[in-house]
């Protein structure tokens, strides 16, 4: 496997890597594979019924989607997987390709990559057209300003928070769902590349692991009882996220997500309860300790103790969107100290881009960047 050269090894798997067909990939020891999957149908919570762009139950790429998994070479059946957890607004596989290729290769177990509720391909195409995006980009400049934050990469999601926040939740709740299926399938040898019973790790990267964090804090029918997480560029309480980019979401779309779930989602949580209009659980339990680092302190810092073995992670130093601080906030100072390193790269990057492909970085310290995050997380996950 060829890793002198993470420029190269990028560019010759974006080549090679389709959702349409299953592939030997060239100059290494792995194949790709896609699996066919289909959501449960999670009834979502909707709190503005008027919204306009797309009624979400209607969203057909949402249901029904395939997933890639990348398999070391002459694996027929597998004891173990490694669940690969992607950002908020993701639109293909592209930068996880090298990250997914690293961990099968080094640490032997197939890497399924899965996507979160209306990103990658279990979103409309036109959501990632820079054309079709070019109205609703117009839409929101007039009704919002020109914000330096808004771009057609994120028109789409932006639209769709402003429109109802709540949707994040349902998204990861959804998603949630589906992992727990697909979980189930492992476990009871139902899933043709894996053994009854096959171990499930995970790496996740920003909002990714925000949403592993609570599922293995909701832990749903005990499937993740012994499963480690390595964490990425995330592992921040929600209040402590700063989720405005050009990448991800516009500043008034943020704004209004932001206070949204900081300042009433707990009260309306609390309300809707009471009046049955919604169930507690596990999972809601989870989410709600996973926004404030004030609320439910003692409850989410012991859960982090009970697990710290089982989690580990890596911040990065220049990262705005998902800061030290927040896991800080997240787990407790002491306990974050423990189990994330903390680590600088000596070039400009970002939370969305830590390892640049624009070839304004120099290769050989761009190839050792790169190694010192994946050599670490192939060693917990091994």
């Amino acid at each position: 496997m060829h890793f002198l050269d993470f420029l190269r090894r990028q560019k010759e798997l974006l080549q090679q890597f389709s959702f349409n067909r299953n592939q030997p990939v060239n100059d290494t020891t792995i194949n790709i594979r896609n699996y066919e999957f289909e959501s449960a149908p999670v009834l979502p919570m909707i709190e503005n019924k008027a919204v306009s762009l797309l009624y979400d139950p209607t969203i057909q790429e949402n249901h029904r989607f395939s997933y890639p998994v990348f398999i070391p070479k002459n694996c027929l059946k597998s004891g173990a997987c490694i669940l690969m957890l992607h950002g908020l607004n993701e639109r293909h596989w592209d930068k996880y390709l090298c990250w997914a290729e690293y961990l099968a290769v080094h640490t032997g177990k197939p890497v399924v990559l899965f996507p979160i509720a209306y990103h990658i391909n279990r979103s409309p195409s036109i959501w990632s057209d820079p054309r079709k995006m070019r109205d609703l980009v117009d839409k929101r400049k007039a009704e919002n300003g020109n914000a330096r934050s808004l771009s057609f990469v994120n028109a789409a999601l932006s639209e769709r928070i402003s429109e109802d926040p709540s949707r994040f939740y349902n998204a990861g709740r959804q998603t949630v769902a589906d992992i727990t299926k697909l979980m189930h399938q492992i476990k009871a040898g139902e899933h043709p590349l894996f053994e009854s019973n096959a171990s499930v790790d995970i790496f996740a990267y920003s909002i990714g692991s925000f949403l592993a964090e609570i599922l293995l804090m909701a832990n749903p029918d005990h499937l993740f009882d012994s499963s480690k997480l390595f964490v990425f560029c995330g592992g921040s309480i929600f209040r402590g996220m700063a989720g405005e980019s050009r990448c991800i979401m516009d500043k008034p779309a943020y704004d209004k997500l932001f206070s949204y779930y900081c300042d009433e989602w707990l009260g309306r949580v609390r309300r809707w309860i009471s009046s049955g209009r919604l169930i507690e659980d596990n999972l809601l339990d989870a989410f709600n300790a996973m926004i404030l680092p004030e609320e439910y302190r003692e409850k989410r810092e012991a859960f982090f103790l009970s697990q710290k073995n089982r989690i580990a992670g890596i911040s990065l130093v220049q990262d705005n969107v998902m800061p030290y601080s927040g896991v800080e906030a997240c787990m407790g100072s002491q306990l974050a100290g423990e189990r994330f390193q903390v680590m600088d790269f000596p070039y400009k990057y970002t939370h969305e881009m830590p390892f640049p492909t624009d070839g304004h970085v120099d290769e050989t310290v761009l190839n050792e960047s790169f190694l010192s995050v994946f050599r670490h997380a192939a060693a917990f996950l091994l």
